[in-house]
């Protein structure tokens, strides 16, 4: 019976072994017959606020806008000429899909994909349109893989595999090559986003053997994480589930061949938060004008919390861009969560007197700081319950206000963190309110400016009690408010008066339809 000692020596050199082979491998790759060496452009925003040299390889600048391309094509152009009669098949709904069937299209060999029925048509569309065989099964990737196992013995095709190839592995190290070049020597740290391990065990075999000192830094959702699981437990370590949100990384397990150079070259897998991968997003956008699919932004995300967990100066870092075949219905959530992700918004809980001028009052008590949301329903005569939304600069900046407001009276919690709240609780603060007193509901423009939503109420004042309030800054250039009023019959008059006066366009919505199936 072999001691532990002699086992770790034993995988040890078998790491080894496999990283000189990846090495090999990369060097003699065909990833550019298709693929093109793509830029390692400088983040000039970033690099400033991150007191960091920043830079993004661009990935996402591939012919299918995702690195998959070079191992996909690196595989299909190294088969046989009778495994290239034969065809190929894989099992994808995503940029590994596109990637072999523009290889297989190149190379004039049949390809058949096959995709979860519940696949976006424009990439059902997209990987037709490059000749490929679309098979579309069942509502899950599993029931999509189960298919494609039971046609590639069935068909006798060649199957390829999305990452746990050596072909495939070889093809994405080549973008280590191109860092290594483009850094003129190497970057201090790269980060690597994580799924099946394949990118980064590609990347990380070049870097750490051509420059050991260079480090190579993992990335993964929180909500996929198997790479990381898998480290701690010396094993692969297969998932009950995965979060989707980042669907190009959502695995459940990690390559059996992939594991062991990762454990070998890979200096640490950093998890990060879903509203973190959308505040990367918007900084990448904010530096280059690309939006990226969320998979694509986890080096990015990674990054910035590496930077702040170890204080970072100084530094010559880099971020691989994985992808950008966004689906456009992502991007509301996305520029809903980017603030919240950069902490440059928190959202709170906060109870006030139910009286006239209580808002404008709990608004001065905030000072001059941008509001940008405020949900708002008559429920109670006595207080009053909010959901308000407040831009800020820094998490710390958060629990200070928290702490201000709750030290002035007002019973403050803060909900940044809370998913329920952020997803679902934010558009639902409302319903009918059965102590309401004869309410007036309408909309109002005003022009979208620090300051703006205070002078607002300030022009409303405290005459009548507002019984319905809802404000969420858009980054638009006029601010748009819904609100409520209760005005006893003998103060119609006056009130049509004030609404005259008060200088911003305003609406009646009385007669509204969601409003009387829901609110009134």
């Amino acid at each position: 019976m072999s001691n532990p000692s002699s086992d770790d020596s034993q995988a040890a050199a078998t790491e080894a072994a496999l990283v000189e082979e990846v090495l090999r491998q990369i060097l003699a790759s065909r990833v550019y017959d298709v693929a093109r060496e793509t830029p390692l452009d400088v983040a000039a925003k970033l690099s400033v606020r991150l007191d960091n040299q920043v830079h993004l390889k661009r990935e996402d600048l591939q012919p299918i806008f995702s690195f998959k391309l070079r191992g996909a094509y690196n595989k299909i152009s190294q088969l046989t000429s009778r495994e290239r009669s034969k065809g190929v098949i894989t099992a994808s709904a995503g940029n590994h899909a596109q990637g072999v069937a523009f290889a297989a299209q190149r190379l004039q060999i049949h390809a058949v994909i096959v995709m979860p029925e519940t696949t976006p048509a424009i990439k059902v569309e997209a990987v037709s349109e490059m000749g490929a065989e679309v098979i579309l099964e069942g509502d899950t990737f599993s029931e999509a893989k189960a298919r494609c196992d039971t046609l590639r013995a069935e068909r006798d095709l060649v199957f390829v595999h999305p990452f746990d190839d050596p072909l495939v592995v070889a093809g994405q190290g080549t973008i280590g090559d191109e860092i290594v070049r483009q850094s003129q020597g190497a970057p201090n740290i790269t980060f690597v986003p994580v799924g099946g391990g394949g990118l980064i065990a590609g990347i990380a075999a070049y870097i750490k053997t051509r420059c050991p000192d260079s480090k190579v830094v993992g990335v993964e959702p929180f909500e996929a994480d198997a790479m990381f699981q898998s480290i701690a437990a010396g094993k692969r370590v297969t998932l009950d589930s995965v979060g989707i949100f980042a669907d190009g990384v959502a695995v459940r397990e990690v390559g059996e061949y992939t594991l062991p150079i990762v454990k070998a070259t890979v200096d640490e897998v950093v998890r990060v938060s879903n509203d973190e991968i959308c505040a990367a997003l918007k900084d990448i956008f904010d530096d280059t004008g690309s939006v990226m699919e969320p998979a694509g932004a986890l080096g990015v995300a990674g990054l910035k919390r590496y930077v702040a967990r170890e204080g970072l100066r100084n530094q010559n870092l880099v971020a691989v861009l994985s992808g950008a075949n966004m689906n456009f219905d992502r991007l509301r959530f996305v520029a809903e969560r980017a603030e919240l992700g950069e902490a440059r918004e928190a959202v709170f809980a906060v109870t006030i007197p139910e009286r006239p001028g209580a808002f404008r009052e709990f608004c001065a008590a905030i000072g001059r700081r941008v509001i940008t949301e405020f949900n708002y329903r008559l429920s109670d005569r006595s207080q009053a319950r909010i959901f308000v939304g407040v831009a800020t600069r820094s998490k710390a900046d958060a629990q200070g206000l928290a702490k201000g407001l709750n030290k002035n009276g007002y019973n403050t919690v803060d909900l940044s963190d809370n998913e329920v709240a952020k997803l679902h609780v934010r558009h639902m603060v409302g319903g009918r309110a059965p102590d309401v007193d004869r309410e007036s509901l309408y909309r109002f423009e005003f022009p979208e400016r620090p300051g703006a939503l205070m002078q607002f109420l300030e022009r409303l004042g405290g005459r009548w009690n507002i019984s319905l309030f809802h404000y969420r800054n858009h980054g638009a250039d006029f601010g748009r408010v819904l609100a409520a009023f209760e005005v006893p019959e003998s103060e119609r008059a006056a009130f049509g008066a004030f609404l005259d006066n008060l200088g911003y366009p305003y609406h009646p919505e009385a007669d509204n339809a969601a409003y009387s199936l829901f609110l009134s």
